[in-house]
């Protein structure tokens, strides 16, 4: 059943994303009068649709991809002469149909996001700078010299940082040193770290977490937790004594404990109460064996709106900055100071996609603005048979003056496939790694 849902889900985000795609090339095709032969949904044998004046709209059999086909597209085929063709318009007519479909795209990115804020934008409370609640121990932070209770009062060339800009900075910076500043006990200290790779995803990690409260989030039924008494809302104060500001740090005093009682000190309604918790050994979060008390905990969050303005720009920012992460880390990739691995395929986005849906639509529409914009990047790159490498060639041309050769056209074109089916194997089988257990 999970495995359906998660298919289900994972069409309709890529379908919205494709017809979206699209559209943005044939609104441009038809604004600047190129004739639109199909529409289709889906790659290879038709499978039903309808006709409207000369276009046919169509859903194809192979759902994971779509195209728009406009009359002489490609040059020496059928109605490449024709007026209304594509070839026959002006280079910078042509530029702009390609360019729609990663821009509309990006706009769908930023109106997705505009408008979950302006019902649901979650924002930690306020404070000047984060302060360090967790450093796992032997982690890059702590070798590093970082300790909890660190104020961070500048990461990289970032002053004053949100924990949102480290992370970003933060994943796409492995093996690349990194200053940061912090406050400890009136003292401003200046400590280089360096982000390790992981190995299995494929980002920079530097083994630390920001300091918050921590709240009960939900309960898995018949473990520790719920026979104990403890209640979705409930924040987290001590374990066993020990203060609790980030997530990792019960799973540590969990871990030492060694499946003994612990002590739990939770807030309710503004009055702490203690109670004593029997932890089991499960691994049913998905990750290895370890011992649980049942809780899904998270950072308290306050949830509040914002108006139409306020969430366009704050939108546009987050969009910004996940563009910058991507970026970031395709150019980690290059340098190979990063791992291809930290690249998501059809069969991770399908798993997301199903998980995302099935915590509401807040996560979803999320989702599905970060697969919108990564799909507009994506179609940008200078990748032959994308619509990047498409641009490339058109600006070539335009500096030239003149039309590539159709030999050179085609042998850039097959390159470019035997490149991205290259990209779809390895994706793939990076898809299949992640699912299955680590070792050790």
């Amino acid at each position: 059943m999970v495995l359906l849902e998660n298919i289900w889900w994972y069409l309709v985000l890529i379908g919205v994303m494709i017809l979206v795609h699209e559209l943005g090339h044939y609104w441009a095709a038809r604004f600047f009068d190129v004739r639109v032969e199909a529409f289709s949904f889906g790659f290879g044998t038709r499978l039903f649709g309808f006709r409207r004046g000369e276009t046919d709209f169509r859903v194809s059999a192979i759902p994971f991809g779509g195209y728009v086909k406009m009359a002489g597209e490609h040059p020496g085929e059928d109605g490449s002469a024709d007026p209304r063709g594509f070839q026959s318009k002006p280079r910078w007519q042509r530029l702009i149909i390609v360019f729609a479909g990663p821009f509309i795209n990006i706009v769908l990115a930023v109106a997705l996001l505009a408008g979950l804020f302006m019902v649901h934008y979650p924002k930690f409370p306020s404070t000047p700078s984060p302060v360090v609640g967790y450093v796992l121990p032997d982690g890059a932070a702590a070798k590093a010299g970082i300790r909890e209770g660190d104020q961070v009062v500048q990461f990289d060339d970032k002053a004053n940082p949100v924990w949102e800009d480290i992370l970003l900075t933060e994943v796409a910076s492995a093996n690349k040193p990194i200053q940061v500043a912090v406050r400890r006990n009136g003292e401003r200290l200046v400590i280089p770290v360096t982000p390790a790779l992981d190995a299995r995803q494929g980002i920079g990690i530097l083994g630390w977490t920001e300091q918050a409260d921590i709240q009960i989030a939900s309960l898995m039924k018949d473990m520790g937790a719920e026979k104990a008494g403890l209640k979705s809302g409930d924040m987290l104060v001590k374990a066993n004594g020990e203060p609790i500001r980030a997530v990792p740090k019960l799973h540590e005093v969990l871990k030492r404990a060694d499946g003994k009682p612990v002590e739990i000190t939770y807030r309710r309604g503004g009055v702490e109460n203690t109670v004593t918790v029997q932890p089991q050994k499960s691994n049913a979060d998905g990750a290895q064996e370890r011992w649980m008390i049942g809780v899904q905990l998270e950072p308290r969050m306050v949830i509040t709106k914002l108006s139409f303005p306020d969430a366009i720009r704050e939108s546009i920012s987050q969009n910004t900055k996940s563009a910058t992460l991507i970026f970031k880390l395709l150019e980690g990739i290059v340098e190979r100071r990063m791992s291809a691995k930290s690249l998501e395929g059809p069969i991770r986005i399908a798993q997301i996609s199903g998980d995302a849906a099935r915590e509401g639509a807040v996560p979803y529409i999320g989702l599905m603005a970060m697969v919108s914009l990564n799909l507009a990047i994506f179609n940008l790159l200078p990748i032959p048979i994308l619509d990047g490498g498409v641009i490339l060639m058109l600006l070539v041309e335009m500096v030239l003056r003149r039309d590539l050769s159709l030999n050179v056209k085609e042998a850039v074109v097959k390159a470019g496939f035997v490149f991205l089916m290259m990209v779809v194997v390895f994706v793939l089988y990076n898809d299949i790694a992640k699912m299955l257990p680590s070792g050790g």
